[in-house]
């Protein structure tokens, strides 16, 4: 099979006619259709996130089960197929709880820690692969409904983290990421009042576009006294940070009001400092949120399947031009997602 293989961090692609996978017990291939590319995968590629190489990176798929090994239940040939980003062990107390991030024996990640999508194939444990809602036109769309797993799944799975409730103020910083843009799609989705806070003027307009209520540069301003302003000096009901920087985070935690809740999602490891006092007097909750469940990726599909909400993909490639996509990614030049078609 054609496969975009990576042999060590920070090197270019090298398209490679590679073996093609074979099922074994409890495991399953499919034939992937297109495969969504953000900067998870670009920081793996570049050397930022570790993994093990030679590899085949790549986890939003789009595909279909070609082949399922034996003692493989409920996947048959021909079933149209996503995958979970997580090699979750399935029987742990966390795993048996529907709490797979939280999986007491991960064997690590689709795309890092075993090959991924960007293949013409792709082999897996059966039950990391998950089955697309009838309604969904994956033939039609597969850029778009590969990507949904973690770029439209990860917001939705905040907003129940953050107990996010119709009427309310939700900030939104780093919103012009891949990811950011669509939480503040699912925000809006939810019926709250959505603050974008980004540095790059275009990034805000296309959260303006998105259906974001109002926007902060914080290159410009303090965002958390303009998030005060904007709410006539009561601040926002929940702030969610993608870039979880010192700053950010202490950005957000100033500008939550009573009973406010701040979630990070970013993986930068940044300390930062927050006033047990007011965290008291205000009722506050400092949340952290990891990746998705699988029941919370099935809801987000159905959510899609229902016409609800739509991705936002801006740049979609054959898979030979995986290199200039991905270039385009460490620039920061892509809104939304962008995806590779492979089959």
């Amino acid at each position: 099979m054609k496969a975009m293989v990576l042999k060590g961090p920070n090197t270019p692609f090298e398209l490679m006619d590679v073996p093609d996978p074979v099922a074994g017990p409890g495991e399953a291939v499919a034939r992937v259709l297109a495969c969504g590319a953000g900067l998870t995968i670009q920081h793996i590629k570049a050397g930022r996130i570790a993994a093990e190489f030679p590899r085949i990176i790549g986890h939003e798929i789009t595909a279909e089960i070609v082949e399922a090994g034996a003692g493989v239940r409920g996947l048959a040939v021909g079933d149209a197929v996503t995958a979970y980003y997580y090699l979750n062990c399935g029987h742990c107390r966390w795993c048996l709880a529907n709490l797979e991030p939280l999986c007491e024996n991960s064997g690590g990640n689709v795309g890092r820690n075993c090959d991924g999508g960007y293949a013409q194939y792709i082999k897996l444990p059966a039950h990391v692969f998950i089955k697309l809602p009838a309604g969904l036109d994956y033939q039609a769309h597969p850029a778009e409904i590969g990507v949904i797993t973690d770029a439209l799944a990860t917001p939705y799975k905040v907003l129940k983290r953050a107990r996010v409730k119709a009427g309310e103020t939700v900030a939104v910083f780093g919103a012009g990421g891949g990811v950011g843009i669509h939480q503040v799609m699912m925000a809006k989705w939810a019926k709250a009042r959505v603050i974008a806070v980004d540095i790059a003027r275009a990034k805000l307009d296309a959260c303006l576009k998105a259906g974001a209520d109002a926007v902060i540069d914080a290159s410009a301003c303090d965002p958390a006294t303009a998030l005060r302003d904007l709410t006539h000096g009561q601040g926002v009901d929940v702030a969610i940070d993608y870039v979880s920087a010192t700053a950010t985070l202490e950005a957000g935690v100033r500008a939550l009001g009573r009973r406010g809740r701040l979630v990070t999602l970013g993986g930068a490891g940044k300390t930062f400092q927050a006033s047990s006092l007011e965290l008291m007097l205000g009722e506050q909750d400092l949340l952290g949120s990891r990746y998705v469940t699988r029941t919370e990726i099935l809801e987000t599909l159905d959510i899609v399947a229902r016409g609800e909400v739509w991705p936002l993909v801006s740049d979609v490639r054959p898979l030979a031009q995986a290199e200039a996509l991905h270039e385009r990614l460490e620039r920061g030049e892509i809104t939304g997602r962008a995806a590779l078609l492979v089959g």
